[in-house]
């Protein structure tokens, strides 16, 4: 309490020369003589000694033990106080806090006067401003953070400063800094980024600008697809979308039933025809302009469009072979590419698929004018062929040569099939004989019963099972949109910022974080694995026995064209950033699962939760890493001293 209340002191001086109290030793600090204790008085309330004959209004009686010194007394009639002076003004409001006890008040007010912030923080804010992650040069934030192939980071200023001041190492290891290294330095920008989300986090603001939407309300478009004054193009090359006519959310399973169609009260029956996929989209019926799969990998699909897409497509009416999408390469001017050049993967849409098929759901199909191979296309346009149920998947070879994923769809719907002239719908059928199935790979089957199926007391077929709740906001018809919540873990926001420091070949949080001379991120593992085998010098030979000059090997970094090659000879970890994503990593118990919308339109979106897992798991901890790499530096500095 004497330190805080002399720092203050020593803080005003200058203003109020006439009131000092005693200093540590006893001696005034105004008249510069050490009084006797007769002449000491001491302050009931900061227990701090001044000199009786000093005080500009000494009291009646010495031995008054209520007696307050003039700092303290100052504190119940405070007076406005310049801008210039704000630490003063702190310092006041904590003692006239109440609520505090006298060891709370002293140890708020010396978090100030050390130049702390008194403010609470957030408890789920990662907190990188203990000075452990500052720059060793000026003792602050990294600005402009450049990382060197030793691993330790610096603000670009202080980096070039150095530099220009003919210094070549670096000022915490003593490793000399590569030439190429200090000349063009390289910012860390994913290092950066982080830094200034946890500063937003911190501050409890969002980072970044907002984002501008463009976006017409479902009530304020035309019946019809439409081109927007912002498109290039005219007529359905560049249009949108006109009103969606139901009701049904964006993830709705099963048919569309007359509840949902408050324009013609009839529902999206069997043999429903549309001009094209815009009109289709209109009704519900599938969703995706050009998509041949409407889903979610964790949640199922909900509508397949048959187009003629894929040569592997095998069409039977009530039962179909359907392929996955994906396997090709579609950049640049290769768009409309047809040829499949890779091997597809139950992933994305194909995982969506795959996913209906284990829990048995209802998928609505669609089939176009375009599938010129099948005898149940219509002549034109698009047309809704009800609703079927996949009962297994797999992976086989595909005609093309590349893997292709495979679906078995069977109908199950209470309508007949417009190629048919039956007035009742599906009953249950045997499953087709699949001769591809032989030599299938990753053959999934339904073990449970399915969601959807027939029943035989009424029957009809009806959801066995109750169905997913949407995940997405709903139209209610009449103009206004009813969000459906719904109950999921929400990552915090330390997983949030992990989720920054993704490696860029794995594409998960880093383990043993590695930066690159040109300033990009990787694992160690991932890293060296990529240059797995490969030497730094390559030995050259002709065919006569004539050896050649060896010839140094280019290793390119994985994100650019930079070669890294004389850096992977002995890579350093990052051990600041290693340090953040360990302590990042670290939940706190307190942490529940919160209530919260997700309005997501892709498949993409849902591997924001995949990730925030893979964090909570880390494969190694941090003692046991740090120890490693400090065994390392041990090993470097001995051996740079032998030389």
């Amino acid at each position: 309490m004497k330190t805080l209340i002399f720092s203050v002191v020593e803080f005003i001086a200058e203003k109020e020369m006439a009131q000092l109290p005693c200093d540590p030793d006893g001696v005034c600090m105004r008249c510069k003589e050490k009084p006797p204790s007769s002449q000491t008085l001491t302050c009931r309330t900061c227990a701090t000694p001044w000199h009786l004959s000093c005080l500009p209004e000494p009291p009646v009686s010495d031995s008054d033990t209520h007696w307050e010194c003039p700092d303290c007394s100052d504190l119940s009639n405070p007076v406005p106080v310049a801008p210039s002076d704000a630490i003063l003004l702190a310092v006041r409001d904590i003692h006239l806090d109440t609520s505090l006890s006298e060891q709370q008040k002293a140890k708020k007010a010396q978090e100030v006067l050390a130049g702390s912030s008194h403010l609470s923080k957030d408890k789920n804010a990662p907190d990188i401003f203990d000075g452990s992650f500052n720059c060793s040069i000026c003792m602050q934030l990294p600005d402009r953070p450049v990382t060197i192939p030793c691993g330790h980071n610096f603000c670009l200023k202080c980096f070039e400063k150095c530099i220009n001041q003919g210094t070549r190492k670096c000022a915490n290891c003593r490793t000399v800094i590569p030439a190429k290294m200090y000349t063009q330095p390289k910012i860390n920008y994913q290092l950066a980024m982080a830094i200034r989300l946890a500063k937003a986090a911190r501050s409890g603001q969002s980072s970044g600008p907002p984002r501008v939407h463009h976006f017409v309300r479902n009530q304020d478009r035309p019946d019809t697809a439409f081109t927007t004054d912002r498109a290039k193009k005219t007529g359905k090359a560049n249009a949108c979308s006109g009103k969606i006519f139901v009701t049904v959310p964006p993830d709705h399973f099963g048919p569309i039933p007359a509840e949902n169609d408050p324009k013609r009260n009839r529902g999206v029956l069997v043999g429903d025809m549309w001009e094209d996929r815009m009109e289709c989209r209109q009704w519900g019926a599938h969703l995706p302009h050009v998509a041949g799969i409407a889903g979610q990998s964790s949640y199922g699909a909900q509508s397949v469009a048959l187009s003629g897409g894929y040569v592997d497509d095998e069409d039977h009416g009530e039962w179909f072979l359907y392929t996955g999408s994906g396997g090709r390469d579609l950049s640049g001017n290769k768009r409309t590419n047809k040829i499949q050049s890779f091997d597809q993967r139950f992933e994305n849409m194909n995982e969506a698929l795959r996913q209906s098929c284990r829990m048995g759901y209802p998928v609505r199909v669609v089939r176009s004018h375009k599938e010129k191979r099948s005898a149940y296309a219509p002549e034109a346009g698009v047309r809704y062929d009800g609703v079927y149920r996949i009962e297994k998947c797999w992976r086989k070879d595909g005609i093309q040569g590349c893997k292709v994923c495979r679906y078995l769809f069977v109908r199950c719907d209470n309508e007949a099939a417009p190629w048919t002239s039956d007035e009742s719908g599906d009953r249950p059928r045997p499953l087709p004989e699949i001769e591809e199935l032989i030599g299938a790979i990753d053959i999934t089957e339904r073990k449970d019963d399915p969601s959807w199926d027939y029943d035989e007391e009424k029957e009809c077929w009806l959801w066995k099972k109750p169905p997913p709740e949407s995940r997405k906001s709903v139209d209610s018809g009449d103009g206004s949109t009813v969000r459906v919540k719904r109950k999921l873990n929400i990552a915090s926001e330390r997983e949030k910022l992990l989720k920054g420091f993704r490696c860029g070949i794995c594409r998960k949080v880093m383990q043993l974080p590695i930066t690159t001379p040109c300033g990009h991120n990787f694992c160690k593992a991932c890293l060296e694995g990529a240059f797995a085998g490969q030497s730094l010098m390559r030995e050259r030979s002709r065919e006569g026995g004539r050896s050649l000059r060896a010839q140094k090997n280019v290793k390119k970094c994985p994100s650019c064209s930079n070669d890294i090659a004389d850096f992977l000879e002995n890579p350093q970890v990052n051990r600041e950033m290693l340090t953040l994503i360990e302590s990042w990593g670290k939940k706190p118990v307190e942490e529940n699962p919160e209530e919260s919308d997700e309005n997501d339109e892709n498949d993409d979106n849902d591997e924001s939760l995949d990730d925030a897992a893979e964090v909570s798991k880390p494969s190694d901890s941090a003692d046991n890493v740090l120890e490693e790499i400090k065994d390392n530096d041990l090993n470097q500095q001995h051996k740079r001293r032998k030389e």
